[in-house]
């Protein structure tokens, strides 16, 4: 825990998975003096403020950001652009702006022409989640060793980029700095291609004749089962990252479709050896994932169910109390 905060008070635009993580984990570790939040509904906002996660929940995403030293938004892609216009005649000279998003170069695009030259905007991916959505799903561990991709536009103040650097790590995640654009490509075949395929398989079984639906619940194996995890993120936000990052996701889907296609072949010539040289292939990038601690070797029923956290004691403030 930190002996003194790095920022004075945090906005959060949005208290989903990430946000709420991010304020349960900036809390425990004394990151921010004050944290204040807002969400897109009334039940939303309704829930933070009972959870205690933040000190003061309010009703726009213009009240959030006044005096703010830092400013997350927390918030689908798709809608960044609009957010920040919103907030920018409020924003506080030198704040830090910043974002969750899993698509960077679209960001920086609709994000930074809004923004006066009076704060530093260096856009974040905490490399983290779970397929559960909403602030109940947030928890403070969420984001320990796991990386976190800073992507500050050219021209950015280093300083602005080295004190979100130490937030993050003072959270728990590992740090790593990129271009936008390079961010995006790692992630098409890291993570946008995955959840895709996963999309595809699962809407597939669900449209099978010669299957059941009662049939694919019921005899899931460990991979469909993963396979559903994933498929089961949240709709808005995934919609909005495959919009927003359909250049490098076409282009991983490209070689996708290349290699599949001579999968399908091995299969249909009954060549055994293509087929037991990419497993073994594959087999050694697993272990590799494990042996760095970002996932571990136990298959999904030996894993501990998450603990939920309890609320935090702490009182808040409603808007206009």
């Amino acid at each position: 825990m930190m002996t003194q905060p790095l920022f004075n008070r945090m906005a959060l635009i949005g208290v989903g998975l990430i946000g709420s993580s991010i304020a349960r984990a900036a809390r425990a570790q004394g990151v921010v003096r004050s944290i204040v939040a807002t969400a897109r509904s009334g039940p939303t906002r309704a829930r933070v403020a009972e959870l205690g996660i933040a000190d003061r929940v309010v009703d726009t995403n213009a009240a959030a950001v006044d005096g703010a030293d830092l400013v997350i938004l927390c918030i689908p892609v798709g809608q960044c652009g609009a957010v920040a216009a919103e907030i920018a005649p409020r924003l506080a000279p030198g704040a830090i702006i910043s974002d969750v998003g899993s698509v960077k170069a679209a960001v920086v695009k609709d994000v930074a022409p809004h923004l006066p030259g009076h704060v530093h905007f260096v856009p974040a991916h905490p490399v983290a989640g779970t397929e559960n959505s909403g602030p109940d799903a947030g928890f403070p561990e969420l984001f320990i060793d796991r990386w976190c991709i800073l992507t500050p536009p050219e021209g950015t103040d280093p300083a602005a980029t080295d004190k979100l650097a130490t937030f993050w790590s003072a959270i728990g995640a590992n740090v790593e700095t990129m271009t936008p654009e390079h961010h995006d490509l790692v992630l098409a075949i890291t993570s946008h291609l995955p959840h895709l395929i996963a999309y595809t398989i699962v809407g597939t079984a669900d449209e099978l004749g010669q299957v059941t639906r009662s049939e694919v619940l019921k005899f899931s194996a460990g991979g469909f089962r993963d396979f559903t995890r994933i498929a089961a993120s949240d709709p808005t936000m995934w919609r909005d990252i495959f919009l927003a990052n359909r250049d490098a996701v076409l282009e991983m889907l490209g070689t996708f479709g290349e290699d599949l296609s001579k999968l399908t072949r091995a299969i249909r010539r009954g060549d055994g050896d293509t087929l037991f040289d990419l497993f073994t292939r594959t087999r050694a990038i697993r272990r590799g994932i494990v042996q760095i601690g970002q996932d571990s070797d136990a298959p999904d029923f030996g894993r501990p169910h998450q603990k939920k956290m309890p609320p935090l004691p702490r009182p808040y403030m409603a808007d206009g109390e």
